[in-house]
């Protein structure tokens, strides 16, 4: 089993490891972002799950070919199949979510808040009387407050983010022009592909011109929900969850042996750890329509990154 669970390389300046990402700050003002393989959650790394960090990394690349002429990105080039060099950005204090459905399961989700019996959130009204995952009218950002430093995102309404002074009103109509637009690339490319994509989250930045520019990663199965379009209206009918990629396999296993925040975390059977693996395959060539091939040079994946990022030591 091939996984890359760290990437650090003293070679490489301004080292900052994330929860599964490690980045380097170059001095040109680009920014090297390598994927590991760790699996992230409640608050702590669970495990590690082969080709993750390869298929998010070549997941985002797929999306950020097929959209960039609708907005820039950061990308610069791909130097390994877990790594982007990446345009370093002053990342903006707002999160968005589009959403094409009334789903979630999350505190700041619109299915959540609306059985709560709220119909009035993020700036927008939803009529009475709809039901779990149903279709929206059309589809809908719902932006939250972006926490930095570990507190809890709050629901954000236009007005808000302006009055705030989070983004001035020019910032929030280009950025929500980008993500409506990206979303709606996003649904018509995952229908030609049998997908129904959902909802997602982007992330943006500015660069030193002040410009506005999609960071981080573009409809991936970990920052969007997919559903399977064969036997959506079924399950819909019968109030059953459409089908998905169900990768939180760990996530559940876990939670339901200990208290996963308190609790010192059991040893994960392997036999999970390669079912979420080929989960995230499945997902990979369901979403890009392209075979999906493990990059088996070198040693081990830490050094074969170590190798094609020579050049930037």
């Amino acid at each position: 089993m091939r996984i890359l669970s760290e990437a650090h390389y003293p070679e490489l300046p301004n080292y900052y490891r994330g929860k599964v990402r490690e980045n380097y700050d170059l001095p040109d003002g680009s920014r090297i972002i390598i994927s590991t393989d760790r699996l992230s959650a409640f608050d702590r790394i669970l495990t590690c799950i082969p080709c993750k960090g390869q298929v998010l990394t070549q997941t985002a690349r797929y999306w950020f070919e097929k959209t960039s002429d609708i907005c820039p990105n950061h990308v610069i080039a791909y130097p390994d199949p877990n790594v982007v060099i990446g345009k370093r950005l002053d990342i903006l204090p707002v999160e968005i979510v589009v959403r094409g459905y009334l789903a979630g399961t999350t505190g700041t989700s619109i299915l959540t808040l609306y059985k709560k019996g709220e119909r009035s959130m993020y700036g927008i009204t939803l009529p009475d009387g709809m039901r779990d995952n149903e279709k929206l009218p059309e589809p809908i950002i719902t932006p939250t407050s972006k926490e930095f430093d570990g507190g809890h995102d709050e629901p954000l309404t236009p007005a808000e983010i302006v009055d705030k002074k989070l983004l001035t009103a020019e910032q929030w109509e280009t950025l929500s022009r980008y993500a409506l637009a990206l979303f709606a690339r996003g649904q018509q490319l995952a229908a030609e592909r049998g997908l129904i994509l959902v909802d997602t989250k982007y992330e943006f930045g500015t660069d030193e011109n002040g410009s506005i520019i999609l960071a981080d990663e573009i409809h991936t199965p970990d920052s969007s929900r997919y559903w399977i379009a064969d036997g959506y209206l079924a399950s819909f009918e019968k109030g059953e969850r459409p089908q998905s990629f169900d990768k939180d396999f760990v996530r559940a296993w876990v939670a339901e042996r200990c208290d996963p925040y308190v609790d010192a975390i059991p040893e994960i059977p392997q036999t999970l750890v390669e079912e979420t693996s080929r989960v995230y395959i499945r997902a990979y060539e369901a979403i890009t329509g392209e075979n999906f091939i493990p990059d088996d040079r070198g040693e081990t994946p830490w050094a074969r990154v170590r190798a094609n990022l020579a050049p930037y030591f």
